[in-house]
């Protein structure tokens, strides 16, 4: 588990990013601006920060300079806007940050480049990674083929002489407990998995009486 850094002057923006990031068992500290996000480093180092560029106090790419010059910048910092150029993405990066983000920030994008932060702040310190390391498709050569795995589920057995939505229910039950648990309880990933909006999942889940905290490692 890592600590988190998200400074965002957006409310939406922070609680949807506090929601995936604790969903894939990060510890995530909010900031709703540069005053905020200062106090914190001045008490303790975050493994990762996500730092907005456009905040109305001090901007981000100012916060980041700040930093850098108080020797303070000593983790991996993603930047993070919906209106910068690439003249201000390359100063960042110049400054320090590791990568930039463009709003909307899609999931995918989001969880590889808290991975490769995580990745290279465990690396700089000679230790082993604190976020497991998971390869998409999309990231694998083109010559990898998906194989859809085949599910032993011990003593689990589905009886066909039962009225359709009995035996339907149980079987989604079935392969809702099976993501959760490989995904380690995530529903982020769960969500991306099985092609379900989250909102939508949660329902589902709840009616047939899934455990949602199956497959979570304890922290």
């Amino acid at each position: 588990m890592a600590n988190i850094l998200v400074v965002d002057d957006e409310h939406g923006i922070r609680d949807l990013l506090w929601e995936i990031l604790n969903d894939e068992g990060h510890n995530v500290e909010l900031a709703e601006n540069a005053a905020q996000a200062r106090a914190f480093r001045a008490k303790e180092q975050p493994d990762l920060v996500l730092l907005d560029i456009w905040m109305p106090d001090t901007d981000g790419i100012t916060l980041l300079k700040e930093w850098a010059m108080a020797g303070a910048l000593t983790m991996p910092v993603i930047m993070m806007s919906g209106h910068a150029t690439i003249d201000t993405a390359v100063e960042a990066t110049k400054i320090g940050a590791l990568s930039f983000l463009e709003k909307p920030i899609t999931l995918q994008k989001l969880l590889k480049a808290v991975e490769q932060g995580l990745t290279r702040n465990a690396t700089a310190k000679g230790a082993p990674s604190t976020s497991p390391i998971r390869v998409h498709q999309e990231d694998r050569g083109a010559d990898v083929v998906a194989v859809s795995p085949v599910v032993q589920v011990a003593e689990q057995t589905f009886s066909l002489d039962k009225p359709l939505r009995e035996a339907r229910d149980e079987f989604e039950k079935a392969y809702f407990e099976f993501h959760l648990g490989k995904e380690n309880g995530s529903m982020t990933r769960v969500a991306e998995k099985t092609g379900l909006e989250r909102t939508h999942l949660y329902r589902k889940l709840k009616q047939l009486g899934v455990d949602l905290t199956r497959g979570k490692k304890p922290a």
